[in-house]
């Protein structure tokens, strides 16, 4: 194990990560101390910096069964936003880079996915399925809003009739509202707006570059105007932490005009059962042991379970506490009373030349 001095060890302003801990695949492990030599202070800031990510192919087939969707499409690898929780936040360490700061500042991003995506769909073999676009990163994080690339992508499906799913905690959602609104009169899209607390100062902390709560809600209305299928996702649930503003989240996002919602319980995969508890001992310090031994007894006494369908859920007593006060809040408040499925019926082949046009 190779020990270098960490001057810095505060947070950064504006990230979510403190420390850059390495991959679970580096060969070498570095631990983190203060010499006494420089003075505390607060570290600089750190600028996201964009990798071209190579991939020859975009559309990513799920195995998982408790995952309802077959296939996904991720605009970007690593994530702005910066959220403290992300299960996202160990696939970093397939990259050679670490879970913690790295990942929400050194973004990989596929410029030519849109042109990989069109030459997927339009193989005589392909079959059409709901996709689910930007499932493991924010499609619309900061940096969509200079480069676009998850717009792109949305115009190709669009023009495909590809129904898609999508989840996401950015405002600019609203951006594509003309695209979302053309393909909801065909079945083909449904939103659902993570809210993971109505606290700006919780969220400010653990989601630091993520769009404000309200503005969140604002999005959810401006989508339910617009006539795009939109729900709420309280994600993740935190033991302890945010799990009171259950209800108060649904309560708001109904009145908004969500139709559907959902939780997911805190999932600390990998790296994240270090990166996570060290945001808690940082900013909640006296909540930290209380959060963690709940969370551990709804995961069989460890860290994370990574069981299919109880890596959701948990369980226990207090995950099927936690899923009785989602049902009856919904019930209450009138969400999940339709099932509307998305309509693979309309898809049709892209044109292997859209420049070209077509002659009929």
């Amino acid at each position: 194990m190779l020990k270098t001095p960490n001057p810095n060890p505060t947070q950064a302003r504006g990230r979510g990560a403190a420390t850059r801990p390495d991959g679970r695949f580096e060969a070498l492990r570095r631990e983190a101390f203060h010499d006494g030599w420089i003075p505390e202070e607060t570290p600089p800031a750190q600028p996201t910096e964009l990798i071209l990510d190579t991939a020859r192919s975009v559309i990513v087939i799920n195995k998982s069964p408790d995952i309802p969707l077959a296939q996904s499409v991720n605009p970007y690898r690593g994530c702005e936003h910066g959220c403290a929780y992300c299960f996202a936040r160990p696939t970093h360490s397939y990259l050679g880079l670490s879970p913690g700061l790295d990942f929400e500042t050194k973004i990989a991003w596929k410029p030519d996915a849109p042109e990989r995506l069109r030459e997927e769909l339009a193989r005589p073999s392909y079959r059409c399925a709901p996709i689910a676009l930007g499932i493991s990163t924010d499609g619309w994080q900061p940096i969509e809003r200079k480069l676009g690339l998850t717009r792109r992508l949305l115009e190709v499906l669009r023009e495909c009739r590809h129904p898609v799913s999508i989840v996401t905690k950015s405002a600019l959602i609203e951006r594509d509202i003309d695209l979302l609104a053309d393909m909801a009169r065909d079945d083909l899209v449904h939103v659902m707006l993570s809210v993971t607390t109505l606290d700006r100062k919780l969220s400010r902390t653990l989601e630091p570059r993520a769009a404000a709560p309200e503005r969140r809600l604002a999005a959810v209305r401006t989508l339910h105007e617009a006539g795009v299928p939109v729900g709420v996702l309280f994600a993740p649930l935190i033991p302890a932490l945010n799990d009171h503003e259950m209800e108060a989240v649904l309560e708001a996002a109904a009145a908004a005009g969500a139709k559907t919602a959902g939780y997911v319980l805190l999932r600390l995969p990998y790296e994240l059962a270090e990166l996570f508890p060290d945001w808690l001992r940082r900013h909640y310090p006296e909540r930290a042991a209380h959060v963690m031994s709940v969370l551990r007894q709804m995961r069989g006494g460890k860290d994370y379970d990574a069981q299919f369908g109880a890596r959701m859920r948990g369980k226990g007593v207090f995950a099927e506490l936690y899923s009785q006060r989602l049902r009856k809040a919904c019930a209450r408040l009138g969400l999940n009373r339709e099932e509307r499925g998305l309509n693979t019926n309309a898809f049709r082949p892209p044109s292997k030349n859209p420049a070209q046009g077509e002659l009929f």
